[in-house]
C-alpha cells in the first residue's frame, strides 16, 4: 500500500528537510521503496540527497505537461528523488494562474512506491497546499520551543478544512519533536505540553540536537549514510520503525 506523507510546518528551522531526508533514508534502509519529492524552492533536500543542480523539478513537469515518472532520479542514499530548486517559485504562480491545483495528486496516483515523502516550504503557501492535497498523511516536525507551538493549530485547521471540503483524504498523522535537548528545562516543559494536548499525535521518538545531522548535508548525504552510529541517525531509524508500527496498527 502506498503512503504519501507531507512533512509540513509553516515555521522555518524546525527540521523539516532534515526529517524528510533522514526519514526517507531510514525507510529505504528497511528495504522499502521510497520517493522523496523536494517541493521547497531552496532545494536543500535535493542537495542532501546528493542531487546536482538540474531542471527536473515539478515546475517543468507542470509547465511542459510531463509525467513525473520520467523525471525521477536515483539518490546514492537508496531512495528516488524529484528535485527542487528556485524555479519552484514560478510553479506557485503557475498553479494559481492555470488552475493546476491537485496536479501533484494526479501525478502520484500511478506511481508504485511504498512511501512518498514530500518536503514542503516553510510557509503555508500554494506549494504547501499542493502537497497537502496530494498527501494521505502529514507529519509535523516541531522544535521544543514555545513559539513553535503557535503554528500547529493553523496547520491542523487547514488540513481539516481541506478534508471537510472533500479536497483531500489527508490527516495529521503525527508530531515529531526535533532538535531536542532534555537538559533544557524549556524543552522539557514544551514536550510535556505537547504530550498533554496531542497525546495521540506525538511520536515517542525524540530527534536530538546532533552535530552529525547538521554535517551530513554538506557531504550530500543523510546522517544514516554519513554516520550511522550517531545519535541523530539512530533516532531517525527509530522514528521510521515507529512510523511503520503506527501504520501497521491502523492508527
Amino acid at each position: 500500500m502506498k503512503h504519501v506523507i507531507a512533512i509540513a510546518n509553516q515555521k522555518g528551522g524546525v527540521g523539516k528537510t532534515t526529517t524528510a531526508v533522514n526519514l526517507s533514508a531510514a525507510l529505504a534502509a528497511t528495504k522499502r521503496s521510497v520517493l522523496l519529492i523536494d517541493l521547497d524552492p531552496q532545494g536543500n533536500a535535493s542537495t542532501a540527497a546528493g542531487m546536482k543542480k538540474n531542471e527536473n523539478t515539478l515546475y517543468e513537469i507542470y509547465s511542459q505537461n510531463l509525467l513525473i515518472n520520467d523525471q525521477i532520479l536515483k539518490s546514492p542514499s537508496g531512495y528516488d528523488v524529484v528535485p527542487g530548486g528556485e524555479n519552484l517559485i514560478a510553479l506557485e504562480v503557475l498553479i494559481r494562474n492555470e488552475q493546476k491545483q491537485g496536479e501533484l495528486k494526479k501525478q502520484l496516483k500511478p506511481l508504485n512506491y511504498e512511501f512518498i515523502i514530500i518536503d514542503t516550504p516553510p510557509s503555508l503557501n500554494q506549494l504547501t497546499l499542493e502537497s497537502l492535497f496530494a498527501a494521505s498523511a502529514t507529519l509535523i516536525p516541531l522544535q521544543c520551543e514555545y513559539y513553535s507551538l503557535e503554528g500547529i493549530s493553523s496547520l491542523i485547521n487547514t488540513i481539516n478544512t481541506l478534508k471537510n471540503k472533500n479536497l483531500t483524504e489527508n490527516r495529521v498523522f503525527g508530531i515529531i519533536r526535533t532538535m531536542v535537548d532534555m537538559r533544557n528545562n524549556l524543552a522539557k516543559e514544551v514536550s510535556e505540553e505537547l504530550e498533554k494536548h496531542f497525546p495521540e499525535l506525538v511520536f515517542n521518538t525524540l530527534i536530538p540536537r546532533n552535530v552529525k545531522l547538521a554535517e551530513a548535508p554538506s557531504h550530500k548525504t543523510s546522517a544514516i549514510q554519513y554516520m550511522p552510529s550517531s545519535f541523530g541517525a539512530k533516532a531517525y531509524l527509530a522514528l521510521a520503525g515507529e512510523l511503520i508500527r503506527r501504520i501497521e496498527s491502523g492508527r
